[in-house]
C-alpha cells in the first residue's frame, strides 16, 4: 500500500457507541473520552452504517473511527462510497472502512459464494462516482483465501475472535507492508471463576456460526471445545482475563505476533450495550497509547 490508515497500537471495539439504546448524549460524551484518552482507533461494531460513524466523527477531534464491521449484505456499495468520501472529507480522514461477509445466519438466503460477493463489493467501491481508496478500507479476514484478498485489494485485515497464533500466520499471508488489527476481547475481573463465566456468556452466541468455530478447528481446537459456552481451554485463548497488567500482557504478545493494532472490547454482562468508561480509563493507563 502507498500509505496506511493511522490506527495506532491500541483501540476500542464497541458496538454501544451505535447509539441504538444508548441515549446519544453519552454516546458523544465516550466518543470524546476515548479520544481524550489517546485510543488510537474506535472500532464501532454491530453492522453500523455510515451514518453512525458520522456522528462519531463529529464528536471527536482525532482518533480515526472504524467499521468493525459493515456488513456487504446490508448496505449498497455507492452508498458507503458516497458517504465515505464526505464524512471523510468534513473530518480529515478519519473514517475507516472496515468491511466483512457477515454470517449465513445473519444475511441469510442472501448470504451465497461470500468471498466472490467480497470482491465484486471491492470492484463496485473502487468503480463509485468516488471511490473508497484501497488505503482507506480493512476486511474482516480469517481464513487464508480472504486475508490474501486483504493484502491485494484493501489497506490490511481485521480478524475478530482470534489468537496470537493466528496473529502470526495472518502476519505470514499478508507480508509486511499491510495492516493488521486483530479485535481482542478482555474482562477485567480478577476473579477468575467469574470472569469466565462472563466471558463464556458472551462467546456462546459466536459458537453459533460456523465461520468462527470453523476458524477455531484450524487453530487446533475440538468441537467439545465449543460444548457449553465454551472450554476453559478456549475462553483463556479468546479473552483476556484479569487485570489492566495481565490485559497488556495480552496485548504484548498479538504486537510480537505481528498485529500493527489491537482493539479491545470489553466485555461485560451486557458488552452490545454498556458503555465500560471506567475501564477504558483504567487500560488507557496500562496500555502503550501514542498520547500527545
Amino acid at each position: 500500500m502507498t500509505s496506511r490508515p493511522a490506527l495506532g497500537k491500541i483501540g476500542v471495539w464497541t458496538a454501544a457507541l451505535k447509539a441504538n439504546s444508548v441515549p446519544s448524549e453519552q454516546v458523544s460524551e465516550a466518543a470524546a473520552e476515548l479520544d481524550e484518552l489517546g485510543y488510537g482507533t474506535i472500532w464501532l461494531g454491530g453492522n453500523p452504517s455510515p451514518d453512525q460513524v458520522g456522528h462519531l466523527l463529529e464528536a471527536t477531534s482525532r482518533i480515526t473511527i472504524a467499521t468493525g464491521i459493515l456488513s456487504i449484505w446490508d448496505h449498497e456499495a455507492a452508498y458507503v462510497a458516497e458517504r465515505h468520501s464526505a464524512l471523510n472529507a468534513a473530518h480529515g480522514g478519519r473514517f475507516l472502512l472496515g468491511l466483512g461477509v457477515s454470517h449465513s445466519a445473519l444475511a441469510g438466503e442472501r448470504y451465497r459464494r461470500p468471498y466472490t460477493a467480497m470482491k465484486e463489493y471491492l470492484t463496485e467501491l473502487d468503480s463509485a462516482p468516488a471511490p473508497v481508496p484501497a488505503a482507506q478500507r480493512v476486511l474482516a479476514a480469517l481464513g487464508p483465501k480472504m486475508l490474501e484478498l486483504s493484502r491485494d485489494r484493501a489497506a490490511g485485515a481485521h480478524p475478530y475472535l482470534v489468537t496470537p497464533e493466528h496473529t502470526a500466520k495472518a502476519r505470514d499471508i499478508l507480508g509486511k507492508e499491510a495492516v493488521l488489527a486483530p479485535e481482542l476481547k478482555v474482562v477485567l475481573d480478577t476473579d477468575p471463576e467469574r470472569a469466565r463465566a462472563t466471558a463464556r456468556g458472551y462467546l456462546s452466541h459466536y459458537l453459533a456460526l460456523p465461520n468462527y468455530t470453523n476458524n477455531f478447528l484450524r487453530l487446533g481446537f475440538e468441537d467439545e471445545d465449543f460444548v457449553d459456552g465454551g472450554s476453559d481451554r478456549l475462553i483463556s485463548a479468546m479473552f483476556a482475563l484479569g487485570d489492566a497488567q495481565t490485559i497488556r500482557s495480552r496485548v504484548e504478545e498479538f504486537l510480537a505476533a505481528g498485529a500493527d493494532h489491537v482493539a479491545l472490547q470489553v466485555v461485560t454482562e451486557s458488552p452490545m450495550t454498556d458503555l465500560p468508561r471506567a475501564q477504558w480509563r483504567t487500560l488507557a493507563e496500562a496500555l502503550p497509547l501514542d498520547k500527545d
